[in-house]
């Protein structure tokens, strides 16, 4: 069951509710969010470190969203939300032969099943009122493969199910699009890319930089907030004009 942490906020604002909003790129699209005069619900395992927990614009659910027959009661909870971004997941950057399977199911729960439930149970109530933006974090991995195996899938699986939801979705006023983006500096999966594939990537790149949290959450939130509805089913990469192999 999710824990509520937090003070209630202005019921009048715009609602975002995002996933993992509670360190790196989930961060800054949290302080983005909040500059533009969103109220924000965050779903994170833990708020430890959090600085934003008292906020009064902020709600904080405790949850683990491998759980995800909790994910119907747990959007209850949230309540009705004007923007949902997917933006949890993990990377193990294990070999695909040894790979056990209690992470095989880990990583489809969090990175694949868990952002289909939340738009299946978040989708409900922007239907009713015929509104709202849907904005999945994937991956170039999903795009172009990945060592990861399991993490690639996942991620070319959330491409799949971005483009699928909006067709579903675009009729009752919906907008549902998702980024791809490179490796991110200062994240936890950042750490987890072996050295020698961080060289490769880098150099691939444009610039001979990587991305940073707020390259991304920009994109996303102009995709959330301002696009044009006719952007609708799309993935934008964000990698610099890298296309690695």
């Amino acid at each position: 069951m999710a824990v509520r942490l937090g003070l209630k906020y202005n019921d009048t604002m715009k609602k975002v509710l995002i996933t993992g909003g509670n360190k790196g790129i989930g961060l800054a699209l949290t302080e983005l969010f909040l500059e533009n005069g969103y109220a924000v619900a965050v779903i994170a395992r833990d708020f430890t470190h959090f600085s934003y927990k008292e906020d009064k614009r902020v709600q904080c659910f405790a949850h683990d969203l491998t759980d995800i027959e909790a994910i119907p009661q747990l959007v209850r909870e949230v309540g009705e939300v004007d923007v949902l971004i997917n933006n949890a997941g993990i990377m193990f950057s294990l070999p695909h032969d040894e790979y056990p399977s209690d992470k095989k199911e880990y990583i489809l729960k969090l990175n694949l099943k868990a952002p289909i439930a939340l738009i299946e149970a978040v989708s409900r109530l922007m239907v009713t009122k015929g509104d709202g933006r849907i904005v999945n974090v994937a991956s170039i991995a999903g795009e172009i493969g990945h060592p990861d195996i399991w993490y690639g899938v996942t991620k070319a699986a959330l491409i799949n199910a971005t483009k699928s939801f909006a067709r579903l979705l675009g009729p009752d006023g919906i907008v549902v699009n998702c980024v791809a983006p490179g490796p991110v500096t200062d994240t936890e999966m950042f750490e987890v890319v072996p050295q020698a594939r961080k060289e490769q990537l880098q150099k691939s790149t444009i610039t001979q930089t990587f991305a940073t949290p707020v390259d991304v959450a920009q994109t996303v939130f102009w995709l959330a907030d301002s696009s044009p509805s006719y952007i609708n089913g799309v993935c934008i990469d964000i990698n610099n004009g890298s296309f690695p192999r």
